[in-house]
């Protein structure tokens, strides 16, 4: 299956344009073959590691073939935790985005007479807690004796949890008509059992072996960054480190070229890569690139494929990848030829888990580094001037120049002088305009979970004024706001955090009570 797009893999319309606008240009290994699989209508156990694509690998089938709610649910998919199923719920979505596919996540610490009123009008994929999920089975609120599909994922972080009774309750309840995919990232006995008795004997066993992670000459770092100010963040990152040579990775082919635009703009040596980009192109690039005439390569995973360019110093993840095995192939674009490399990765807090599972696969700490501040930019291009100077002194050519210094000698000081020459090398080597010394994402450490959603017709503004009117909380102390379906995420300081769980908790908000929490999130 390895090359095949996700038009070749038998996949509804309305999905591949959902896949497209997410920016994916060809499916993980799981997907590749898990897909075609699940399409023609086989249960499937599929064995993979967390971070490789997994949702995707079920949720695009599923999204293709399940049907429109007739007050009956089409699909369950049971998840360990509530962020998890959160999670899951939040990429159908993005999947689901061209169908009218109804989605809805269940789990407790929420209002069950929620969850039941959002049933009874209709829905059509349920992803739910065990726990949950068992309670509204009990309560006779979820029917599944309709479904279609049926999904255990992580089944042996639920298997850890205690959740095996539950799990064999619900698949009890459900139709034994359906299409069941059991995914795990080990097959302990418990499990085998599990799908023995449970999944049909054609079930097909899909395993995706562990690559083998050599990371072992890159110096990992990452930077935590605002949405907002990933651009800004990378100028900082490239004008302190000043790369001679490097690789910046983005998700999409809209992302490189906007990049490509934005660096260029302000005087970066930058050119793209990407699918849409004929052969010509792309060699062209890539021999300017080798060349060093352009210092900073942009590209998506499928077009740096292949690229085998020595003395590549830094390799920069703009954007997450899919999966951890695309982590690993980019940064082995550096640190070749017994050198060492560097790769930086910018993740906002809610890309945080994704980070640690990418560390935990490859067996390899990832450290913290803090957004560089303008004094160190400062710092860092003042020594680079006066290293330069000093090689200039070195040699004869600027001696050309002294009788016109002595004339200035006679108007001007010359340590002055000297200082606005070097005032004009730093202007043309700091492109961006930077108006703060200290960017804002270094006191973004509190992520809060808000019962709100855009069903309550909210928006960023509106919750900035609640925090104002009831915390006064200004906007400088809030980071990120993910305002999903049926529930929120803000990032704060922690001082804010305390203040809002303190006085805005419990509080009327777009027309009823609002509940706020420190958002359970692994964070490490």
């Amino acid at each position: 299956m390895e090359g095949k797009g996700f038009n070749e893999l038998g996949l509804d319309e309305s999905i591949l344009k959902a896949i497209d606008v997410m920016g994916f240009e060809e499916p993980s290994k799981i997907q590749a073959e898990v897909i075609p699989v699940l399409l023609e209508g086989h249960d499937v156990i599929g064995q993979a590691q967390t971070g490789t694509g997994k949702t995707l690998a079920f949720g695009a089938p599923v999204l293709s073939r399940v049907g429109r709610s007739q007050g009956k649910i089409g699909s369950i998919i049971l998840t360990p935790t509530r962020e998890l199923a959160i999670q899951v719920n939040d990429e159908l979505n993005r999947i689901a985005k061209f169908t009218k596919v109804k989605l809805i996540p269940v789990y407790g610490g929420q209002p069950i007479e929620r969850q039941i009123s959002a049933l009874r009008r209709g829905i059509d994929v349920v992803v739910g807690t065990p726990g949950r999920v068992l309670d509204l089975i009990r309560r006779k609120a979820l029917d599944l004796s309709s479904i279609q599909f049926l999904v255990l994922d992580e089944a042996d972080e639920m298997l850890n949890m205690g959740f095996i009774d539950d799990i064999e309750e619900i698949i009890k309840n459900s139709s034994e008509d359906r299409q069941t995919m059991l995914f795990s990232a080990t097959m302990p006995a418990e499990i085998k059992k599990l799908a023995k008795r449970y999944m049909k004997p054609e079930a097909k066993h899909i395993a995706i072996l562990k690559s083998t992670m050599t990371v072992a000459a890159v110096g990992q770092y990452y930077y935590e960054v605002k949405s907002r100010e990933r651009f800004e963040s990378l100028c900082r990152i490239l004008d302190v480190d000043e790369p001679s040579s490097a690789i910046i990775f983005c998700k999409t082919k809209r992302g490189v070229d906007e990049l490509v635009e934005g660096l260029k703009s302000r005087g970066y040596g930058a050119e793209g890569m990407h699918g849409d980009m004929n052969q010509n192109q792309r060699i062209n690039t890539l021999k300017r690139f080798k060349e060093g005439s352009v210092e900073f390569l942009i590209a998506t995973d499928v077009a740096a494929r292949g690229i085998d360019v020595e003395n590549v110093t830094h390799v920069i993840n703009y954007d997450l990848p899919q999966d951890v095995e695309s982590y690993v192939h980019r940064i082995g674009r550096t640190g070749r030829a017994n050198k060492e490399g560097v790769a930086y990765t910018l993740v906002t807090a809610r890309e945080y888990t994704s980070l640690k599972h990418i560390e935990k696969a490859t067996k390899s700490k990832i450290k913290r580094r803090e957004i560089p501040t303008v004094d160190e930019i400062f710092t860092s291009k003042y020594k680079n001037i006066v290293s330069r100077i000093k090689e200039t002194l070195q040699e004869d050519s600027y001696k050309r120049f002294i009788s016109l210094a002595t004339e200035l000698d006679e108007e001007f000081n010359l340590v002055e002088v000297a200082a606005a020459l070097m005032d004009m090398l730093y202007s043309k080597e700091v492109s961006y305009d930077y108006t703060e010394n200290a960017i804002g994402s270094a006191t973004e450490n509190k992520r809060l979970f808000l019962t709100v959603g855009r069903m309550d017709k909210i928006n960023p503004k509106m919750l900035l004024e609640f925090f104002n009117e009831n915390a006064r909380i200004n906007k400088e102390d809030v980071g990120d706001i993910d305002i999903l379906e049926k529930f929120s995420f803000v990032n704060v300081t922690e001082a804010a955090a305390e203040a809002i769980i303190k006085h805005c908790s419990g509080k009327r908000f777009a027309g009823r009570k609002v509940n706020i929490e420190i958002s359970t999130k692994s964070r490490g």
